[in-house]
């Protein structure tokens, strides 16, 4: 099966070689790229202390770039949604990472139950704003560091030619409400994908179903549980 992969060009290397192991044969189209800001990361690391949260393996990425500066923070504490990201941080020798399956309002359910307060959210622009209205909700006191950026990628027409040519793509994954937004609002890929053209949509939850058009919602699956082997385990 040809499946399109709309995440950014890191994380869909990882998905292509799942996809290729499954028999697949993957498609790339990344729609944004991160551009860091290490040194945001390291300023808000040097003036706080105690529990760390991402909701994306991006700030961790950005964590690695920091060597030895890290290294005086890696016994904190450290809450990740989906424990790809967590295993990320665990390579990076973060020694007490917990995980949590679903969305940022399930990162602050963990959070919550751990009795953390005084968080620092290494989080990303733009993003949703799950993650901070559960803190919020659960009068957890918390800083944000934006650390990362996701800047937009628009395809060009040998992109469009390569992947939409025939056989065309048999499903597309989405994995973020933010990409799902990019993907329609290129007319190209909004024509594309029509609602007679047989292609699957695959979400990785409901949020991100909800940036679908309306017209293509039979064409729409959405992943048993938040996470890439659940959402794969649909092809």
């Amino acid at each position: 099966m040809r499946v399109l992969v709309t995440r950014p060009a890191h994380s869909a290397t990882r998905t292509a070689q799942r996809l290729r192991d499954m028999g697949h044969e993957p498609l790339l189209l990344p729609l944004r790229q991160p551009v860091h800001d290490s040194d945001a990361a390291a300023d808000a690391l040097a003036i706080t202390s105690g529990a760390i949260a991402v909701t994306s393996a991006e700030a961790i990425r950005v964590l690695s770039a920091l060597g030895e500066k890290l290294h005086p923070h890696l016994a904190r504490p450290l809450f990740a949604v989906g424990e790809t990201t967590a295993e990320e941080a665990r390579s990076l020798r973060f020694r007490s990472v917990a995980s949590s399956q679903g969305n940022g309002g399930d990162l602050a359910d963990l959070v919550a139950v751990q009795g953390v307060d005084g968080l620092l959210y290494l989080a990303g622009w733009p993003r949703a704003e799950t993650f901070e209205a559960g803190l919020r909700e659960r009068g957890i006191r918390f800083s944000i560091a934006e650390c990362y950026r996701m800047q937009p990628i628009v395809p060009g027409p040998a992109e469009f030619e390569a992947i939409f040519s025939r056989p065309r793509p048999e499903a597309i994954l989405f994995y973020s409400q933010q990409t799902t937004d990019d993907f329609f609002s290129v007319p190209e890929l909004r024509s594309a994908v029509s609602e007679h053209s047989g292609i699957r949509l695959l979400c990785l939850s409901e949020g991100v179903a909800k940036a679908i058009p309306a017209a293509l919602k039979k064409s729409v699956q959405i992943s048993p549980m938040a996470d890439e082997k659940s959402l794969l385990s649909l092809l």
